[in-house]
């Protein structure tokens, strides 16, 4: 071999080496970045999603009504909030008391699943039914401590007032107690309204951010960057807006069933299952388990009829309403998707669960279009050879 060659040679191993190496590394610095920070991710995520969705509603009211796309955009938005302020005015206090009573019936229900299941040699020591027993009993008073009588008749009686550490430790508890709730309170308001904010930016302006991610790709990648990127938009405004359309059709339907059944506090029960429809398989099973729950108050037969209206429901989510709205969004596998979403809920918890339909429809997009690009060269190279 030539020097030049060799020397060529060794520059090009060199090279890829390094590449290889500094790949590694930045790949390994990815997963541990989104390891510790997956729910700022998934966050940004959830923001992203609604931009998707409020841009899919401009673009479907665009259909009928013409218009530039921020007028569109504030027309959607203006009746999305009256709506919300339409549901919360009107059925605030509906909702509030349905909300109150369901906790109590599920608490109560709990517990009386537990005593069923104990009296029939199951045991339940390894679920915590403690709390909930105590909670769903509100008859029950802790017992008054029994004071001692004086060892003598003279002596005097001692003073009832708690002590200066009895009484810093319980104010210690209850400020502890109360920043914690707060806290909480402005963490999750906070949450959604980061989520707002970055659903109305993505929504406001799609194109800048499009362009924006297209200029961060390598000239020679930005051909097949452009198409990725447009095919990802269009499966998942397509899916957002299947999706809006079945969980509006599952709450509607669970509300009528149930409030013909006679359950107490169907409408939160409907807006609790139509949420719920949003996450695939795990939602439907654990909107029917809520069902089922509360409707054994009101007796057997209720929980029976709730149970056939749960069935029904189901089967018009998968039988009916998916394979007509989603059949051009989405053709997943339902094992391939189940077994996804416990992967990621166990990793990344609720938001890994609640996203990870979205997440798989991205990397299905992905790899479609690279198993397709894949199938294009491998035939387009017979013919190469042979001109």
């Amino acid at each position: 071999m030539p020097p030049e060659d060799a020397i060529t040679k060794r520059s090009d191993l060199a090279w890829a080496i390094s590449v290889g190496g500094i790949s590694t590394v930045a790949f390994a610095i990815f997963v541990v970045f989104a390891w510790y920070f997956s729910a700022t991710l998934f966050l940004i995520f959830a923001g992203i999603l609604l931009g998707v969705a409020l841009n899919a509603l401009t673009e479907l009211f665009g259909r009928v009504m013409g218009g530039p796309h921020a007028l569109r955009l504030t027309i959607v938005c203006l009746l999305l909030t009256a709506l919300l302020a339409g549901v919360v005015f009107l059925g605030g206090s509906t909702i509030a008391d349905q909300a109150k009573v369901l906790s109590t019936t599920l608490k109560s229900q709990i517990v009386n699943v537990k005593t069923f299941l104990e009296q029939h040699g199951v045991d339940t020591s390894y679920l915590d039914f403690g709390g909930l027993a105590s909670e769903a009993d509100g008859s029950v008073k802790p017992e008054t401590p029994v004071k001692p009588a004086p060892a003598f008749p003279g002596e005097a009686k001692t003073n009832n007032l708690p002590s200066a550490s009895a009484f810093a430790s319980s104010g210690g508890a209850i400020v502890s107690q109360t920043l914690k709730i707060i806290l909480g309170a402005v963490g999750a308001l906070g949450n959604f309204f980061i989520v707002l904010f970055l659903g109305l930016a993505f929504a406001a302006q799609p194109s800048t951010y499009r362009r924006g991610l297209l200029s961060l790709t390598p000239k020679k990648y930005r051909a097949p960057m452009t198409v990725i990127v447009d095919n990802i938009s269009g499966t998942l405004e397509r899916w957002l807006i299947a999706q809006m359309i079945t969980m509006l059709a599952v709450g509607s339907v669970t509300w009528i069933g149930l409030m013909l059944i006679g359950v107490p506090s169907a409408f939160i029960l409907g807006v609790q299952a139509g949420l719920l429809a949003f996450i695939p398989t795990v939602g439907a099973l654990l909107a029917g388990l809520i069902v089922v729950l509360a409707s054994l108050a009101s007796g057997w037969f209720a929980a029976a009829s709730a149970f056939v209206l749960f069935l029904g429901v189901h089967a018009m989510e998968s039988y009916v309403l998916t394979p007509i709205l989603q059949r051009q969004a989405l053709d997943i596998p339902p094992a391939t998707l189940f077994a996804f979403q416990i992967m990621l809920g166990i990793v990344f918890g609720v938001w890994g669960l609640a996203l990870a339909l979205p997440v798989l429809a991205i990397m299905k997009v992905v790899i479609d279009f690279l198993r397709e690009a894949d199938e294009d060269d491998s035939g387009a190279e017979p013919v190469a050879k042979a001109a």
